[in-house]
């Protein structure tokens, strides 16, 4: 089995992106410790190398590649996939808009998915296979604890890897 790979801080971005540092980080309103971000303050950046080509990302709280509590939205384009894979940690998913759809195994079934329309919200356990079918464009936010990775099903479905990219 693959190692677990980790993101970096800023989601691999600075390294194989050129974006600079801290740029898909929402800047929130100083409150003392609370934490307020309205949606024209999010910066949004593309996802991270290990996701298919198209997807963008902001991070609204914490750092995903580093212990404690982490928040981002992601953007899936229509006719996005993401191949059956395992993050090391649990996490939650709200929709926010459209209707991506989610399936359970480590091999992609489109008739076993299950739709999740806005307002929808799905919890997957640490360690279990699950992929994503996106017909019409969606967002997602994603909630969790990290250190946040992600680990194909099938090595040969890393984006990374069929891009050439060394780990």
């Amino acid at each position: 089995m693959m190692k677990h790979r980790i993101l970096s801080s800023t989601f691999l971005l600075a390294a194989s992106l050129g974006v600079l540092p801290g740029s898909v980080f929402a800047q929130a309103a100083p409150m003392g410790g609370a934490t307020m971000i309205t949606p024209d303050q999010l910066k949004w950046g593309d996802a991270p190398p290990s996701l298919p080509k198209g997807a963008k990302l902001a991070v609204l709280l914490g750092d995903p590649a580093k212990e404690g509590t982490f928040v981002f939205r992601i953007r899936l384009p229509a006719n996005y996939t993401i191949a059956p894979h395992t993050h090391p940690t649990s996490y939650t998913v709200t929709v926010l808009s459209g209707t991506p759809s989610v399936g359970l195994g480590d091999k992609l079934d489109a008739k076993a998915v299950h739709a999740l329309k806005a307002g929808s919200f799905h919890y997957l356990p640490a360690k279990t296979n699950h992929y994503w079918l996106v017909k019409g464009p969606a967002e997602i936010e994603v909630q969790g604890a990290g250190p946040f990775g992600i680990t194909y099903a099938n090595p040969d479905d890393d984006p990374e890897k069929k891009a050439g990219v060394k780990k």
